[in-house]
């Protein structure tokens, strides 16, 4: 069996040749490059004949961005898969990372375990959300008949749908010419509904559920 490639854009030089090491240690994996922001990426990836699988990115890179880079790949290269992996937790930063293209999101002080297992799950069902970034994870891919019993209304769609965009609550509600304090009532039957406490947990059943495409 072929090992997946992969590909890590990380402009901290110590940390990105101690992840290099990791990753290399792992049976399954092989890691062609080590790159310092996301126009090396870009470059490497227009003229390398053998490309990465995945892509560990970092986000604060100076020149091009993991934001930039992910969403060039979207455009350019979709079949490769990113997995963030960042100090950066604020949930602004998680949802352009998702909303660019990210298939993962991770934060540096994660056991290396855990980025093994992210790797694997990323390689073989095409994405990987730690409880820690989701905030209580939606419905698993490995629960379908939990999901069969979700209905969503179609102004609850709507709302859902708005999520993924960069809107505020605010925008949303004038968008759906709806009060914010309507707008709150959809986002708390949501959270019930999908079993989720945040709105990154609302973007990712989005995205999981092909509700919208990125």
């Amino acid at each position: 069996m072929n090992p997946i490639n992969i590909v890590i854009v990380d402009d901290h030089l110590l940390f990105s040749q101690a992840l290099n090491g990791l990753v290399s240690n792992f049976e399954e994996f092989n890691v062609l490059a080590v790159l310092n922001n996301g126009k090396e990426l870009v470059d490497y990836i227009s003229k390398e004949k053998i490309l990465p699988e995945i892509v560990l990115m970092d986000i604060q890179m100076p020149i091009m961005n993991g934001v930039e880079a992910t969403n060039w790949l979207k455009g350019n290269k979709p079949e490769i898969k990113v997995l963030a992996l960042s100090m950066e937790c604020e949930e602004s930063t998680i949802l352009a990372m998702l909303r660019a293209g990210a298939k993962g999101y991770l934060l540096k002080d994660i056991h290396p375990n855990i980025l093994h297992h992210a790797l694997n799950q990323v390689n073989l069902n095409g994405f990987y959300y730690t409880d820690n970034i989701t905030n209580t994870l939606l419905n698993s891919i490995h629960k379908p008949e939990k999901k069969k019993n979700i209905t969503l209304k179609e102004r609850e769609l709507e709302f859902l749908i708005l999520t993924v965009s960069e809107k505020t609550y605010k925008e949303i509600a004038e968008v759906m010419c709806l009060s914010p304090k309507t707008i709150e009532n959809y986002r708390e039957s949501l959270f019930e509904k999908l079993e989720v406490k945040s709105r990154i947990g609302l973007v990712i059943y989005a995205i999981k559920e092909k509700i919208v495409i990125l």
